[in-house]
């Protein structure tokens, strides 16, 4: 696993970039601010919650997904 790529890491990113609070993340996808720190920490996120957070973020996480995965593909040794 490529070490270099974490969801929750580019989410945090994202939010940081947006200046909007963890508070107002937790709102928009309706659980409790503790659960966006977990998220945070993970490097991979269920599409459910990936959805509701591209939505909420208005940024589709999932083609970066897709790019890493696709370069994953292409090149093994990522791996």
């Amino acid at each position: 696993m490529n070490e270099d790529f974490h969801l929750g890491k580019l989410i945090r990113q994202e939010l940081n970039r947006q200046q909007r609070t963890v508070t107002w993340l937790a709102a928009q996808i309706n659980v409790d601010r503790t659960v966006c720190y977990d998220i945070f920490k993970r490097r991979y996120i269920n599409i459910e919650q990936l959805e509701s957070l591209s939505k909420a973020l208005n940024h589709n996480f999932f083609i970066e997904l897709a790019e890493y995965e696709d370069s994953v593909v292409k090149n093994p040794t990522i791996v």
